[in-house]
């Protein structure tokens, strides 16, 4: 589906070309709440502002969160660590959240079997963090779409998985096509 050629798409993949991790506890912190004198890491400041500007621009935030070891990624949390700073991107003393009602949508992929009523269903530690850090602090409206089994091809263990694992993932693709007729019409 294409919202027009007026649209833009940036395409960060954290995967392939990861940000470094935060070299410095204060870039969690904006600059005028920083201790005087303090010299950050050459660079650090700029790509942190890149990386914040970007998110700025999005109008929609889409992002790929795969479980792993039942949380984030860490090249998503490097991410998050960079864009999640009181007081420019999350609220801090009234100074507001610029990003507050923008749709971001959470594709989530878990391996094996999370169902609810499972030993397992809480196990993802990674979505509840997205959520935290994009739904609340930041103020976006946040919809995840998940599939479970997509290791169930891969997995000998899952393979009595593989068709409840297609059915999952096309409906998936189904919510994601519903979103993002939603999401350009809005």
């Amino acid at each position: 589906m294409s919202a027009g050629t007026a649209h833009r798409v940036i395409y960060r993949d954290l995967h392939t070309e990861p940000l470094p991790h935060l070299p410095d506890s204060w870039l969690h912190w904006p600059a005028e709440m920083r201790p005087p004198g303090l010299t950050l890491p050459a660079g650090s400041e700029l790509l942190q502002a890149g990386i914040i500007a970007e998110l700025l621009a999005a109008d929609v935030v889409l992002i790929g969160a795969p479980m792993y070891n039942y949380s984030l990624p860490s090249t998503l949390k490097v991410w998050v660590d960079y864009i999640h700073v009181p007081g420019v991107t999350s609220d801090f003393e009234g100074s507001g959240r610029p990003m507050a009602g923008r749709p971001a949508v959470v594709v989530n992929t878990r391996g094996a079997i999370y169902d609810a009523g499972t030993p397992t269903e809480t196990w993802d530690h990674g979505t509840p963090v997205l959520d935290l850090i994009l739904g609340v602090s930041l103020g976006m409206s946040v919809s995840v779409v998940t599939v479970h089994r997509t290791l169930a091809d891969f997995v000998l263990a899952l393979a009595d998985q593989r068709e409840r694992g297609a059915e999952e993932l096309e409906s998936a693709r189904v919510r994601l096509v519903e979103l993002a007729g939603q999401l350009a019409a809005g």
